[in-house]
């Protein structure tokens, strides 16, 4: 059975950092994991996603350099680093996880089957 548990949400100023991480119980490499997002008022996007075997990471165009996603395959965990954060990054952040063989790359528009509870990430002076 797939679990995935979001943590390391909170609250931080304009600037700030902080590293969320997606702890997986029941996937393995085969399984490409994604963060979404979900601001108020507002449809839940795609931020970015790493690929099933090597890890192919993808990133939505507007977060380029401000957001890193990598996975600790020893932990089973997925992490999504960021940095340089602005209120409109401000919502509930979501892993979920699809098993996708023989697939290069990843992307947030596929179908994700498993997801986790959310974590709340608030921007804010």
């Amino acid at each position: 059975q797939v679990q995935l548990v979001e943590s390391g949400g909170g609250s931080v100023q304009p600037g700030g950092s902080l590293r969320l991480s997606c702890a997986a119980s029941g996937i393995t490499l085969d399984y490409a994991v994604g963060w979404f997002r979900q601001a108020p008022g507002k449809e839940r996007e795609g931020v970015s996603c790493i690929s099933s075997g090597v890890g192919i990471p993808t990133y939505q165009d507007s977060l380029k350099g401000r957001f890193t996603i990598s996975r600790d395959n020893a932990k089973n965990t997925v992490y999504l680093q960021m940095d340089s954060l602005r209120p409109d990054d401000t919502g509930v952040y979501y892993c979920a996880a699809v098993r996708r063989l023989f697939v290069r790359g990843c992307s947030t528009n596929w179908r994700y089957d498993y997801w986790g509870q959310g974590t709340q990430v608030t921007v804010s002076s």
